[in-house]
C-alpha cells in the first residue's frame, strides 16, 4: 500500500463517521419531534435511523448526547438566522416591511426544523442544552432591542427591553399556532402573527418611545 493510500483510509473512515452521525441526527429529529424528547429512545432513533442500536452506540452514549448535538447544530444555525434577519435597519424602511422579513426568516428556519421549538420549549431536555439555548436567547433579545432602536432611537434602555420581550413573547405564541398547521392555514397564521406584532409596534412608532402618549 502506498503512502497516499495510507493517508486516504482515515479520510474515508472519517467521512463516513460523519455521514453516519448526520443519519443519526436526521432520525432523532423526527423521533424527537413526533414523541416529543422525554418518550424518544435510542432503540427508536436507531431504528428510524435503519441502523442497529449497537451502530448508534458507537457514536452516541445515549439519547442526551444525540440530543445536545443536534441542539448545538440547530443553534448555531439560528445563530446565523437571526444574525441575518434581525440586522438594523434603515429608519426609513416600513415597519410592516421590517416585521414581516425577521418574521419570514424565522417561521422558515423553524418550519424547516420542527426539532428546534420540540427540543428548545419542551419539558425535560437535557441541562446543557437549556444553558445554551438560555444565552441563545438573551443574545436573541438583544438583537431585537437592536432592531427596534432603529425605529425607536429615542426610548430609554429600559424601553427597548420591555419591548423586545413582548415581541419575543408574541412570537414564540405564534409560532406554536403556526407550527401545528400547515398549507394554506400555516400560511395565514403567519400573516396573523405578523398583523399582532406590527399592530403592536406601530403606535410605539408613531409616538417614539413605548411609554410616550400621543398628543
Amino acid at each position: 500500500m502506498s503512502a497516499n493510500q495510507e493517508k486516504e483510509q482515515p479520510r474515508r473512515r472519517q467521512a463516513r463517521g460523519e455521514r453516519r452521525i448526520a443519519q443519526l441526527l436526521e432520525a432523532a429529529a423526527v423521533v424527537f419531534t413526533s414523541t416529543g424528547y422525554t418518550a424518544a429512545s435510542t432503540n427508536a432513533i436507531a431504528r428510524e435511523a435503519g441502523v442497529s442500536p449497537g451502530t448508534l452506540y458507537q457514536f452516541f452514549p445515549n439519547k442526551e448526547a444525540i440530543a445536545i448535538e443536534l441542539g448545538e447544530r440547530l443553534m448555531r444555525e439560528m445563530r446565523e438566522a437571526y444574525g441575518e434577519a434581525l440586522a438594523p435597519v434603515d429608519p426609513t424602511t416600513p415597519l410592516e416591511e421590517a416585521v414581516g422579513a425577521a418574521v419570514d426568516r424565522f417561521i422558515a428556519f423553524n418550519c424547516e426544523h420542527p426539532v428546534f421549538f420540540a427540543l428548545m420549549h419542551g419539558p425535560d431536555i437535557p441541562g446543557r442544552i437549556t444553558e445554551e439555548h438560555d444565552a441563545l436567547h438573551a443574545t436573541l433579545l438583544s438583537r431585537i432591542e437592536g432592531l427596534l432602536s432603529s425605529f425607536l432611537p429615542d426610548a430609554a434602555p429600559a424601553d427597548l427591553v420591555r419591548t423586545a420581550h413582548m415581541c419575543l413573547g408574541l412570537y414564540k405564541a405564534g409560532l406554536e399556532l403556526v407550527l401545528a398547521h400547515e398549507g394554506a392555514e400555516r400560511d395565514a397564521y403567519v400573516q396573523e402573527l405578523k398583523h399582532a406584532l406590527t399592530r403592536y409596534l406601530d403606535p410605539l412608532v408613531a409616538t417614539g418611545s413605548p411609554w410616550r402618549s400621543t398628543p
